[in-house]
């Protein structure tokens, strides 16, 4: 066979095979995580994979800014976001096949020291999250207007995310912080946990399957995963309240 036929030859072969093979490569999936749930995700990414054969990627970041990348057309099949409404907004333009509700989040304020409310917020830098792109931002907003604090009496540091509200925190840069109570573990010890129940609206957490993901073994295991006795332990573990 003349040499160019050869080649032709085989790349035909390599394109058959690359069109066969595609369909079936379910074998991982790619999730978008809310900042806050970023290491209970990595907890369950690694007990999901230790009893399956896919590969899980996180993706993390706040939940408006992944909500953005979504509508965008990022190449996530999984979305677990901090609040119900960027969901509820993916189902309602079509972008999901399936929604429901797995954690709810605990906002807590966190310092250095015992704090008397609201007198020792005052004068202090205090990290928290953008209220327009971050849940937890947003819950921290109401219950600092909940504590009847003046806002023009108080030293805002924000961040992106409560991720990044954590590392501001962390490395000395803010007095305190309003953090999800899943992240108090990784601060430390001597901080000093203030909760902030009842002086905010919920903050429920939904996770949608995108339509992207039909099909996709990893990505649908991984979702129906979330609702396991083992997941809602983990969960639970990690110092969310799980839904019925």
């Amino acid at each position: 066979m003349p040499p160019m036929r050869r080649i032709a030859t085989y790349l035909k072969l390599l394109t058959g095979a690359a069109l066969v093979a595609g369909p079936a490569q379910a074998a991982d999936a790619t999730v978008a995580v809310a900042a806050n749930f970023l290491t209970t995700a990595r907890a369950l990414e690694a007990a999901f994979e230790a009893e399956s054969d896919y590969d899980i990627r996180l993706a993390h970041g706040s939940t408006g800014r992944l909500f953005a990348q979504i509508v965008t057309g990022a190449p996530f099949d999984l979305f677990l976001a901090a609040d119900v409404a960027r969901p509820a907004e993916l189902e309602a333009r079509g972008l999901t096949s399936d929604r429901r509700s797995y954690a709810l989040g605990q906002l807590v304020l966190v310092s250095r020291s015992a704090v008397s409310l609201p007198d020792d917020l005052y004068d202090q830098r205090i990290a928290m999250a953008d209220p327009a792109v971050a849940p937890y931002g947003l819950a921290a907003k109401q219950a600092l207007a909940d504590l009847e604090v003046d806002e023009t009496r108080i030293d805002p540091v924000f961040g992106d995310s409560v991720g990044q509200v954590a590392s501001i925190f962390f490395t000395g840069n803010a007095d305190l912080a309003f953090l999800a109570l899943s992240q108090v573990p990784n601060l430390g010890e001597d901080i000093t946990v203030t909760p902030m129940a009842g002086r905010h609206d919920p903050v429920q957490q939904d996770a949608v399957i995108l339509t992207r993901a039909e099909g996709n073994a990893a990505a649908e295991g991984f979702y129906a995963y979330l609702a396991s006795a083992e997941a809602r332990a983990l969960i639970a573990a990690a110092g969310y309240e799980v839904p019925e």
